[in-house]
C-alpha cells in the first residue's frame, strides 16, 4: 500500500496530536504514515528486548494493532511516540516471557544475534557502492556494534537502545520503561561502559587483521607489478 504523493505529503506534515485524531477516526492512511514515521524506532525497541529480528517485527505489528484499537486511550499527556514505545515494549516483554516459558521445556536454537542485511535506512547507492571494501568495513563495524548490544544485560540493553540509538531523553526513556530517571542514568552509564570495554577488547583481539592485503587490494598490487615488469621487458631493445 502506498499513499498518493499529495496525500502522503499532507499527512506526513501532521503533528502527533493531529495523527492521533485521524487514527481515532479509523483513518488507515494516517496509520500508514504513523508506521512509516516510527517503524525504525519501535523495531529497535522490540529488538533490544527480543534479540530476534522476526519476533521483533511481529511484536511491532501487534503493538500497532493494539495502539490503533486503543487510540481513544491516548490523552496526550506524553508524546505519541513515547506512548507507542511503551506499548511495543510491553508486547516484546510479553513475548519474551512466553519464549522463556517455552525454552524451559524445549530448547530453541537461534542465530538471531547475527544481522545479514543492510540496515533499513541504507539507500540503494549505499548497498551498491563503488567501493566494496568500504562497504564491507562499514557493515563489519555495524555488526560489531549490534553484536555487543545484544550481549548487554537485558536491563541495560533496552535503556542503551532508547538513549543512544533513538536519542530519547532520560525522562522519555523512564516513561517508556516505567522506571525512575535515576535508574535510567545509572543503567545507561553502565551500558556505555560495558559497550566500550567489549568493543575495545574485540578490536584488540582482531588488530592483526588491520590493513589486510587479502582480496582485491592484493590482486591489484600483484597485477600492477607484473604488468610493469612486462612493460619494462617489452621496452628493452632486442639483442642484434
Amino acid at each position: 500500500m502506498h499513499l498518493k504523493p499529495i496525500l502522503a505529503t499532507t499527512l506526513a506534515n501532521l503533528s502527533e496530536r493531529e495523527l492521533a485524531a485521524r487514527l481515532a477516526e479509523c483513518d488507515t492512511n494516517a496509520l500508514e504514515v504513523l508506521m512509516r514515521r516510527y517503524n525504525q524506532s519501535l523495531y529497535r525497541a522490540a529488538r533490544s528486548i527480543l534479540k530476534n529480528e522476526e519476533e521483533a517485527e511481529e511484536a511491532v505489528q501487534d503493538a500497532y494493532l493494539k495502539a490503533y484499537g486503543a487510540i481513544s486511550n491516548f490523552r496526550g499527556n506524553s508524546k505519541l511516540s513515547t506512548w507507542l514505545t511503551r506499548i511495543v515494549i510491553n508486547e516484546a516483554l510479553a513475548r519474551q516471557r512466553k519464549q522463556q516459558r517455552r525454552t524451559a521445556i524445549i530448547p530453541i536454537d537461534s542465530d538471531a544475534g547475527v544481522y545479514s542485511t543492510i540496515t533499513e535506512g541504507a539507500t540503494m547507492s549505499d548497498a551498491a557502492s563503488a567501493n566494496p571494501e568500504q562497504d564491507a568495513q562499514r557493515i563489519e563495524v555495524r555488526r560489531l556494534i549490534e553484536r555487543n548490544i545484544d550481549k548487554l544485560p537485558d536491563a541495560f540493553r533496552c535503556v542503551f537502545v532508547l538513549r543512544a540509538l533513538e536519542e530519547m531523553t532520560v525522562e522519555e526513556t523512564a516513561s517508556c520503561l516505567d522506571i525512575p530517571e535515576a535508574t535510567v542514568r545509572s543503567r545507561y552509564f553502565r551500558a556505555r561502559g560495558l559497550m566500550r570495554e567489549a568493543i575495545v577488547r574485540e578490536i584488540d583481539l582482531n588488530h592483526e587483521d588491520a590493513f589486510s592485503f587479502a582480496g582485491a587490494r592484493c590482486d591489484r598490487i600483484v597485477a600492477g607489478v607484473l604488468a610493469r615488469l612486462a612493460e619494462h621487458a617489452s621496452s628493452k631493445p632486442t639483442a642484434s
